[in-house]
């Protein structure tokens, strides 16, 4: 009961004794005495005096922010960062570093266990003070074993079976939890936008690969194997074609993802398209999502076809999802959602034009209050959700 009384108040800001009452079937006296215990132990403070009501003014309760820390690692293909919070997940330093060659699990963990040190330092805090390291990484993953499995297209070697858990434990000293980045990033923006009691969400991610969470009635939806990228798998066009030698043929991801639009590019340039091609560059292989971007910054036909094609797959996907689940809100993140305004806005209309029972039933479309803070964020917030009070 400690624990739910602590969570409401984490929720709601500050909350009077009265509030509490009326929510829980709990005696004035075991109330008074769970409240004077967390402030006790230093989980909640008193922060004031409420309003009247006619009588004497209630005391207000509110979480002790300094209580703990929590670190959040976010592991994906193209970035990774690390976030520091206090216990009401206020931010107090990120860091973001490109994932490339080099970046092997065992090199990942050091440069995040040198990044840790270093937060550690600047904020005078000792590893003590840390309650533990939250994970949000690409899948497939077997959460209870800490383990990631055998994601696709990271860029460097290794990235088979890693006891990231372990390794960040082992190297720090702090227990860590893991959770797949797509339902860690749905954590983090539920959390944001708590004040709104927001029951059934939506997260999908579109990058790389293509990643999806949902929650219905305030809590995530897990299925029995940890595979937050099968959304990718959604087939969409029966007679289309295939992005790698696995997968399924006219799959979501051959037409909305990184290496779709690479791989399209790079097939056209060998055709004759070469107005991609930049100084320097000595053949089409050497087109990659960057040269898509800055393409498409400067205006260049070409990519912007390219974009609003796989915005409309996109939004065609979604609308799939929408006539399954039903959401309230429905966030939208990842490398192709921040490409442009326009491929945002593509697939948004795309969606609602082929969502059932529109404009009766109209969801709402979101880029999300965190972005790209939104996974790490969620991550470091699994672990206080997981604190035994």
């Amino acid at each position: 009961m400690k624990k739910m009384i602590y969570d409401r108040i984490a929720d709601q800001g500050t909350v009077s004794k009265a509030e509490l009452l009326a929510a829980y079937p709990l005696t004035s006296s075991t109330l008074t005495r769970l409240l004077d215990e967390s402030v006790a132990e230093g989980l909640l403070v008193v922060s004031g005096l409420g309003p009247s009501s006619g009588g004497r003014r209630p005391i207000l309760y509110e979480i002790n922010n300094d209580y703990g820390y929590f670190f959040g690692l976010e592991l994906s293909r193209r970035y990774s960062s690390l976030g520091f919070f206090d216990m009401n997940m206020n931010p107090k330093s990120f860091t973001r570093w490109r994932m490339d060659e080099a970046m092997t699990p065992e090199q990942l963990v050091r440069h995040a266990v040198l990044n840790i040190r270093s937060i550690l330092a600047d904020h005078r805090l000792e590893a003590r003070q840390v309650l533990g390291i939250g994970v949000g990484a690409v899948g497939p993953l077997d959460r209870t074993a800490g383990t990631i499995l055998r994601p696709l297209n990271f860029p460097a070697a290794g990235w088979h079976d890693v006891p990231i858990c372990a390794m960040l434990t082992e190297a720090t000293g702090l227990p860590a939890l893991l959770e797949n980045g797509a339902n860690a990033a749905l954590i983090g923006e539920q959390w944001s936008l708590r004040g709104k009691n927001i029951q059934h969400m939506l997260y999908v991610h579109a990058g790389v690969g293509l990643r999806s969470a949902m929650m219905s009635h305030g809590q995530i939806v897990h299925g029995s194997v940890d595979m937050e990228g099968s959304i990718g798998q959604m087939v969409i066009q029966t007679d289309g074609i295939r992005l790698q030698d696995y997968g399924n043929y006219g799959a979501l991801e051959a037409y909305v993802s990184v290496q779709a639009l690479e791989k399209k590019a790079r097939s056209d340039a060998k055709l004759g398209r070469t107005d991609l091609l930049q100084s320097g560059q000595t053949g089409e292989d050497s087109i990659s999502y960057d040269t898509l971007l800055q393409a498409l910054a400067q205006g260049n036909t070409y990519a912007e076809e390219m974009f609003t094609q796989a915005a409309h797959y996109f939004g065609i996907g979604l609308a799939n999802l929408i006539n399954m689940f039903h959401p309230e809100k429905i966030i939208l993140g990842g490398a192709l959602v921040s490409a442009s305004e326009s491929f945002y806005q593509t697939a948004i209309r795309i969606a609602r034009k082929n969502t059932y029972y529109d404009p009766v039933y109209r969801p709402d479309f979101s880029k999300g209050e965190l972005r790209e803070d939104a996974v790490a964020t969620g991550a470091a917030l699994a672990v206080r959700k997981g604190l035994p009070l």
